[in-house]
Formats: C-alpha cells, sequence, structure tokens
C-alpha cells in the first residue's frame, strides 16, 4: 500500500500544482479585465432626485495624466482632473483599491468622479489595507516639483479620500494611524473591512481618532451583513458600522448607512451618487449636494434605497 502511494505521489504533485497554476493564471488574467464598462453609471435608478443627479456624469469634460513614482508598491498614479482653465485649482480625491483591484481596471469610475470638479487619484496597490501605499501616494502627491503641470490644478488644502472593501480598512488606517493622516479633510468607505476582520490580516486602524467628515456605508446583503443562520461572517457588519459610528467624537461631522439589497461586490456602483455628493459637500461647500444630508429633511433619510440611516448634520 506504501510503495503504491508512494508511486502515486509524484502525479498528484503534478495534479495539484497544475490547478494552482491555472486558479493563479485566471486570477492573474481577471486582475487584468476592466472591472466597469465606461457608461456604467446608465444602469443606476433612484427615484430620489439628488441620489441619481450625482451618480452620473458632472459638468467638466476629463483629461488625465500619469505620474511615475519608481514605487514597488504603488505603481504608477494615474490623476484625472477637469479640463479648464489655467489657474484653477480643484479639490483632491484619493481612492484606495479593493483588494487586488488597480486603479487601471476601474477608470470609468474615476473619470466620472472628475467630471464633478475633482482631481482624483489612484494608484495600482493590489493589497490596500494597511493604509501604508495611500501614505505613500500623499507623499507623491507632495512631492511633485513646482513645474510640474498637475501643480496648477491641485488644492492640496483639500484632500479627501475614498476607499471601498479592503480599501475601506485601508483608508481607515491612512486617516487614523498614517504619517500624512492630518492631510485629508472628508473620508467616505464603502464596505470598510470591519476589525474582527481586519485584524486577521494586520489591518490595523483606530475610528476614535478620526477627526474629520466621515459617511460610512456598507450592504445588506448577507456578504456584508452576515447571516447567523447560515453561519455567514459578513465583511461590514450592521455592528461594525455602529461602532465606528460610536467611537467617533460626537463633534465631527459623521453619517452612517446601508444600501438595501446590496451585496458587498455591488457597493462601489449603488453608493456612487451619494459618495460623490458627500464629496461635494465636504470639499466644495456645494450646498445643494448638502441638502442629501444635512436636516432633518435629508433625502437620505426618506430613501428607499437607503436604511439604518444615522447622522449628527
Amino acid at each position: 500500500m506504501l510503495n503504491k502511494l508512494i508511486k502515486a505521489a509524484p502525479a498528484a504533485i503534478i495534479i495539484v500544482a497544475l490547478a494552482l497554476m491555472l486558479m493563479l493564471g485566471r486570477q492573474y488574467l481577471d486582475s487584468k479585465l476592466p472591472a466597469m464598462g465606461g457608461t456604467y453609471y446608465k444602469d443606476f435608478k433612484s427615484d430620489a432626485e439628488l441620489e441619481y443627479k450625482y451618480s452620473q456624469p458632472g459638468e467638466f469634460d476629463v483629461e488625465s495624466r500619469t505620474v511615475e513614482t519608481g514605487d514597488e508598491v504603488i505603481g504608477n498614479l494615474s490623476v484625472w482632473y477637469p479640463k479648464l482653465a489655467q489657474g484653477e485649482k480643484f479639490p483632491v480625491i484619493i481612492v484606495a483599491n479593493p483588494s487586488a483591484l488597480p486603479a487601471s481596471n476601474y477608470k470609468p469610475f474615476f473619470e466620472r468622479l472628475a467630471s464633478w470638479g475633482f482631481v482624483v487619484v489612484g494608484n495600482e496597490e493590489s493589497q490596500t489595507g494597511k493604509g501604508e501605499g495611500i501614505d505613500k501616494t500623499v507623499d507623491q502627491l507632495f512631492g511633485l516639483v513646482d513645474t510640474h503641470p498637475l501643480r496648477e490644478v491641485i488644492d492640496y488644502d483639500r484632500i479627501g479620500l475614498v476607499g471601498y472593501s479592503q480599501g475601506g480598512a485601508g483608508a481607515l488606517a491612512a486617516v487614523s494611524v498614517q504619517k500624512n493622516s492630518d492631510k485629508f479633510k472628508a473620508l467616505f468607505t464603502g464596505s470598510a473591512v470591519c476589525p474582527d476582520v481586519a485584524k486577521d490580516y494586520g489591518w490595523t486602524y483606530d475610528t476614535s481618532k478620526i477627526a474629520i467628515p466621515y459617511f460610512m456605508a456598507a450592504g445588506t446583503g448577507d456578504s456584508d451583513a452576515g447571516n447567523d443562520a447560515e453561519d455567514v461572517v459578513g465583511v461590514a457588519p450592521y455592528t461594525a458600522l455602529m461602532d465606528s459610528y460610536d467611537s467617533m467624537d460626537e463633534n465631527v461631522p459623521k453619517i452612517r448607512g446601508r444600501i438595501v439589497g446590496a451585496e458587498h461586490a455591488d457597493v462601489l456602483k449603488r453608493c456612487d451618487g451619494y459618495m460623490t455628493a458627500w464629496m461635494l459637500y465636504q470639499l466644495k461647500g456645494d450646498a445643494e449636494a448638502a441638502k442629501a444630508f444635512t436636516g432633518s429633511d435629508a433625502e437620505i433619510n426618506g430613501n428607499a434605497n437607503w436604511q439604518d440611516v444615522e447622522k449628527n448634520l
């Protein structure tokens, strides 16, 4: 019997190795595929006027530029910004990528957001949970030489941060434990990996240290919320959102809410409208966008797409 097992071992090893190679090859190919179509936003539906308006493109035509960094972790930066008359500067939004999804794989997301009058920055980092890549991205932006063309459009005093999934954990780390945490003026996360899951991967953040306006969102689907009956561990359960919200100082503007029926993979597209409105409100002082969030008659309060909304605005 032992001899048979020994003779069979090489074949078994070959089969396992081939299976592993196929799996890794598929992951590599998937990482090169576009994450969304160029007009992905056309599929979004909402009866809420502001949510729908800000889910679509804005008024600016957009162009892009690559910044070579020489950094193996973040790769080159991709920067999208409005075409404009010389001398006008725009707020910056840095985006922390979801797992294994570099900025080059979801360009339409950046282009649409930039059309609302932002300089939107992405990198090629595939594992963003520690926030170190975001910290390096900030260093790169501040390290641009005075004659660099992007210096003409970047408003360094108005920088926002957006992160999804693992990138949500990375964004939280970037604003709470990384050295450039004081550079940010507004934060949005979609389905940020909750602390209980994040700590298993060595991702550390502290929401009690967040001192900038923060909008936290997640989906109500099992992949985000979890399901006790089926023993499903959620990526961003409701309890985690409540804990993050409650840990923050009450004097810091904050809002939490869950997207009805959204699974983890849906959240990036489903929260596009209010993510954009939040950044317009916080970084540009847009009074119309603010109506989505402020006061007892805030649009989000009566929006059928959202539930479990709590805010201090």
